[in-house]
């Protein structure tokens, strides 16, 4: 659906011809079958393009439409923030209170030196809480509660206030904050402090089995074999999880950004809390915002001097939406977004059943461009890796964890994944050695930590 302009002129680069430009790019990305989902460009609020594309579910022939329900990932950290500050606002907590004024049981240091400043800013030294384990897990041990207990146990990977690490776990902890503070459930505090006020019929944040119209996640493997991600991130929790249509979240983010009804413009005006946003108002910067996991993605782009939002939602394998949303981005800036390729790990298989591993290892750079540059680049090898494993390939699997600790000897996750090759090979001393080396490196590893007390009982 193509919306015409408003009197008013756009700030929109060549409006006229964004919606051919956006298909023809989008189009590109189907040719590659690497996107289906929803692309929406507002402006002032206002769709100027919104369209769905490919399947919701594949397996029962059901397109996407414009009030598909997508898995928003990350993006609900928003929501989790939201509640906070308006927390805040009524004077029910401060941002300097420290963890364990809320939530009892933790060790000292976490209890008496982690702030909810920290938990907002991704410094409060914990980091993930999954583990190879995580998606096995009952239900109800996935749900806030049960997540708490599990963050307990959780070695601290640096000292409160004195590193940022992407934190989902000190997001989990904020949303049980919140249900300390109201006495009420997280989910009750968004439905009746977000959701109702701004009219948001189409996000859900109830289990994933219980959302209608719900776009099925699908994700592809280093030969390009499509499955789909059942299992997955089955209840929605404060650190990801909801699930919306592209139109209820821009009515979420012309609120969060502009309006005055979840807070206060005191509040977004304070650089603790919003310093890169308010950098970004008047320069033309745009705002990224980002979620995903195995077969889900979504992308928002904020454009503050100009009012313009670009959302993207994939029922696909990331990084597709922030790939093409930046290209979105692009175009309405009046230039030429760059032309997609394949996804990193299927270009890599390829290049090493032509060429071999040398090769990888000389052009890796070359070969991975179209891959998200924020990510640590270890995720790709690795994941290869994984691919041989479930195939019963381990010294395929081994060549690439090898390879993978050679380029990036300094992520411990690669140290782990190295582990889990020589434990599925049968090898438990090397097994041991490499788990071991995973914990020197991130103490907090609960992957490492699980097998190297399994395995000491192999001894």
């Amino acid at each position: 659906m193509n919306i015409g302009c408003s009197q008013e002129k756009s700030k929109i680069a060549n409006p006229t011809q964004l919606e051919s430009k956006v298909d023809a790019l989008v189009k590109q990305y189907q040719d590659l079958d690497i996107f289906s989902g929803v692309v929406l460009v507002a402006e002032k609020g206002e769709p100027k393009y919104y369209k769905a594309f490919g399947m919701a579910n594949r397996e029962e022939n059901k397109p996407n439409t414009l009030t598909t329900k997508f898995d928003i990932g990350s993006m609900n950290k928003s929501f989790t923030k939201t509640l906070i500050l308006q927390l805040m606002e009524e004077g029910k907590l401060k941002v300097t209170d420290k963890l364990g004024v809320y939530l009892k049981g933790f060790p000292e240091t976490a209890a008496t030196k982690i702030t909810i400043l920290d938990l907002l800013k991704h410094r409060s030294g914990y980091g993930g809480y999954w583990g190879r384990d995580f998606n096995n897990l009952p239900i109800d041990q996935k749900r806030i509660p049960a997540l708490v207990e599990r963050i307990k146990k959780l070695p601290l990977d640096f000292e409160p206030g004195t590193e940022t690490q992407y934190s989902n776990a000190g997001y989990v902890l904020l949303g049980a904050i919140v249900q300390e503070v109201t006495g009420n459930t997280y989910h009750k505090e968004i439905q009746e402090r977000i959701l109702n006020p701004l009219g948001m019929t189409e996000t859900y944040v109830v289990d994933k089995s219980e959302v209608p119209d719900r776009a099925i996640g699908y994700l592809k493997d280093m030969k390009g074999n499509i499955t789909s991600n059942t299992g997955f991130v089955e209840v929605p929790n404060p650190d990801g999880g909801f699930q919306s249509s592209a139109g209820d979240i821009v009515k979420f983010y012309t609120e969060y950004f502009y309006g005055d009804t979840l807070l206060t413009k005191t509040t977004k005006m304070d650089e603790m809390f919003f310093k890169f946003n308010n950098e970004n108002r008047t320069t033309g910067g745009a705002i990224p915002m980002a979620g995903g996991f195995p077969g889900a993605n979504t992308a928002y782009y904020e454009v503050l001097r100009d009012e313009i939002s670009i959302i993207v939602f994939a029922n696909m394998d990331e990084p597709v939406a922030e790939q093409l949303g930046s290209g979105i981005l692009v175009i309405v800036r009046g230039k030429e977004p760059i032309t997609p390729s394949l996804p990193a790990i299927q270009n890599i298989y390829n290049h090493y059943k032509k060429y071999g591993l040398q090769y990888i290892e000389d052009n890796f750079y070359n070969l991975i461009e179209n891959f998200h540059a924020e990510d640590p680049k270890g995720i790709i090898l690795n994941d290869i890796g994984y691919d041989f494993l479930q195939n019963g390939e381990v010294d395929e699997a081994l060549k690439f964890f090898h390879l993978n600790i050679k380029m990036f000897p300094e992520d411990a996750n690669l140290w782990d994944s190295l582990g889990e090759g020589y434990y599925e090979k049968g090898d438990y001393k090397k097994s041991l050695q490499y788990y071991k080396k995973a914990l020197e490196m991130q103490p907090g590893m609960s992957s490492a930590i699980d097998m190297v007390a399994k395995l000491e009982l192999k001894k």
